[in-house]
């Protein structure tokens, strides 16, 4: 894994790799399934946005719900992070999720490989997550049935 940093001249060197390291912590812990460690990263407000599945979480229940249920659909799921780029309070991180999907045809059941590339983009404040930005591709994941868990039903 490559990672580069930007170092603004009012900032030093161990206030840049700080963002890195809170982001880093996260993935970590989401691969050792220590959901709450992982959201514990978070600060009290928070925006956890996944673009992949039109889904935004403000709540850290919500988020721990969401988790969860990414690990009962996807319990091979991993992620490896490939390339960092940190500048300030921001950082990039580009990754490559593995996982197998499930398809059950009556009695029998077929399982699908996934490897999709993805990028997160991450703020923090005071060593805590503020806002999270994940972006893939929603048809290749095979998440459709993760992010229709947490579709609100608007009623007019």
């Amino acid at each position: 894994m490559s990672t580069l940093t930007c170092v603004k001249k009012d900032s030093s060197l161990s206030r840049a790799l700080a963002p890195a390291e809170v982001l880093q912590s996260v993935f970590t812990a989401l691969n050792r399934r220590n959901i709450s460690k992982a959201v514990d990263q978070f600060a009290d407000e928070f925006t956890f946005n996944d673009y992949g599945l039109d889904l935004e979480f403000r709540d850290k229940g919500r988020l721990i719900e969401f988790f969860q249920k990414s690990y009962e659909l996807f319990p091979d799921n991993e992620v490896e992070l490939l390339a960092i780029f940190e500048c300030g309070d921001y950082t990039i991180v580009e990754w490559k999720l593995t996982a197998t999907h499930t398809e059950s045809f009556g009695s029998l059941a077929h399982r699908f490989p996934i490897v999709i590339p993805g990028l997160t983009i991450v703020q923090t404040r005071s060593g805590k997550v503020i806002r999270w930005s994940d972006y893939y591709d929603q048809l290749k994941s095979r998440r459709g049935r993760l992010g229709a868990f947490f579709e609100e039903w608007i009623e007019s």
